[in-house]
């Protein structure tokens, strides 16, 4: 099993920045990427961005030169910089780990944290 602890949201203005962090612990070998995901009101969870075990990156479009994901192996810890926050961006974000064993796939998620942009 692995847990993922996610902190670091809150209420900001338009244009603002915050930072998530997401901490994992656990069986988190073989976790081969880590993202987060967010979900507003009434619509689906969608992708925000990922970061694999060998550093490369996929954003939303939604998002792409606003926000960074980064990583710390040494403190199994994924982050999420949100720079230039737009009212849009409210929502629940989401961290997700993909665990990847021989023959087996395994996702897991964390609580999710509340990100709150006013205008």
């Amino acid at each position: 099993q692995v847990r993922l602890v996610e902190s670091g949201g809150g209420l900001v203005q338009a244009g603002g920045s915050l930072r998530l962090s997401c901490v994992a612990s656990g069986s988190i070998f073989a976790i081969d990427t880590m993202g987060w995901y967010r979900q507003a009101p009434g619509k689906q969870r969608e992708l925000v961005a990922t970061i694999t075990s060998g550093g490369r990156t996929n954003y939303a479009d939604s998002v792409k030169g606003r926000f960074t994901i980064s990583g710390d192996n040494a403190k199994n810890t994924v982050y999420l910089q949100m720079n230039s926050l737009k009212p849009e961006d409210t929502a629940v974000y989401y961290c997700n780990a993909d665990r990847r064993l021989p023959g087996n796939a395994y996702d897991y998620w964390g609580q999710g944290i509340q990100v709150t942009v006013s205008s």
